[in-house]
């Protein structure tokens, strides 16, 4: 097996999740990565990077990988395809738009008045005022209205759902008939941690937060599987610190212990094995 260096903290789980199953089928064939180089049409280095989180690899690699190690390039090439959107997505520069500037307006001038007959002028009528550019507000009343109803809709979801959980956030989100109602979306707050109400169901422990054992979990995941997990792994005995549903420092330290314990590989990353233990 090998020892690989952890993965950069800065990197997004869903790049992790590639790289890991990378790293899992060049593990399982035994090939080194000298092996590698000479079995496809990239170098030594190049797998160096790949598979230290260096850099993404390109899709012919990864079916290159699968081809040399005889794993399944479908799946690979799908988590490939999320991986590529997320590494583009972070690297790209946004274009600026070019601010229009307003054109001046003209104002004509007013015309004299004609005298009137006998040489006495007439008076004059008052000047109408100048036109001036009107902006449109009935788009910009709409688009307003449009935003306060999508933010007031999103808050209420939210709040009802806090509201029917047992205690706020922190409570179970089971109701009373046993079935796990829909969370909302998982957005962290700062500061906020979340109640651990861990009981077995069906025969494997839940903390009501996830029902997921195969979810990958690395260096900066975050969401409802990574508030199952550290529930979970507070009632291993393995401390992950708050329970915030982001995994940091003291999650993967966490992680490694309970791995260690249970003979598994210490790479800090919650994987399928990983989660058959904490659900026992």
């Amino acid at each position: 097996m090998s020892r690989w260096k952890g993965l950069p903290d800065s990197l997004d789980h869903r790049v992790v999740r590639l790289v890991v199953q990378l790293r899992r089928l060049k593990d399982h064939s035994g090939l080194s990565l000298a092996s590698l180089a000479a079995g496809t049409s990239y170098s030594k280095s190049s797998w160096e990077r790949y598979l230290n989180g260096k850099k993404l690899p390109p899709r012919d690699a990864v079916q290159e990988l699968a081809r040399v190690c005889g794993g399944d390039a479908t799946r690979l090439l799908a988590l490939h395809e999320v991986a590529l959107q997320v590494w583009q997505a972070e690297r790209a520069e946004p274009d600026v738009p070019a601010v229009p500037q307003p054109e001046p307006s003209v104002v004509p001038e007013p015309a004299a008045p004609e005298p009137a007959a006998g040489g006495v002028p007439a008076a004059a009528a008052a000047p109408a005022p100048a036109p001036g550019r009107r902006i449109p507000l009935g788009p910009l009343v709409l688009g307003a209205l449009a935003v306060l109803v999508v933010a007031g809709v999103t808050l209420l979801t939210t709040r009802t759902w806090q509201d029917g959980a047992a205690a706020g956030r922190g409570g179970d989100s089971l109701p009373a008939g046993g079935t796990p109602t829909a969370a909302p979306a998982f957005t962290h707050r700062l500061g906020e941690t979340f109640e651990c109400r861990v009981r077995r169901r069906a025969g494997v422990l839940s903390a009501g937060r996830s029902r997921t054992d195969t979810a990958l979990l690395g260096s900066g995941a975050t969401g409802w599987d990574v508030v199952e997990a550290q529930c979970l792994l507070h009632h291993q005995g393995c401390d992950p610190g708050a329970v915030d549903g982001i995994v940091g420092g003291k999650t993967i330290r966490a992680v490694k212990r309970l791995q260690a314990r249970e003979g598994l590989p210490t790479d800090g990353i919650i994987g399928p094995d990983t989660w058959k233990v904490l659900r026992r």
